[in-house]
């Protein structure tokens, strides 16, 4: 009978990983069971930016349009009005 010997790992490193199918989660529990890895939850996640997030969503043409109608707004509140 052969001894097996494990080599502690020192330093973690962690990964995302995608969710395919629910049998992957039973899969993933039982390995934290068996202290092989640790399930980490969404919350320690860095929030994405509202900018990084919508950047690109609108087409050169209508960010166009939008600062025109914009500039016009503005330019409504300084003529006299009295």
């Amino acid at each position: 009978m052969q001894n097996i010997r494990f080599k502690k790992i020192k330093n973690m490193s962690t990964a995302v990983i995608e969710i395919k199918n629910e049998l992957a989660y039973s899969f993933l529990h039982n390995l934290e069971r068996m202290d092989v890895l640790r399930i980490v939850s969404k919350k320690n996640d860095r929030k994405q930016k509202l900018s990084e997030r919508f950047a690109g969503s609108l087409s050169d043409e209508r960010v166009e349009e939008l600062q025109k109608e914009l500039d016009q707004m503005r330019n409504e509140w300084d003529r006299n009005i009295y």
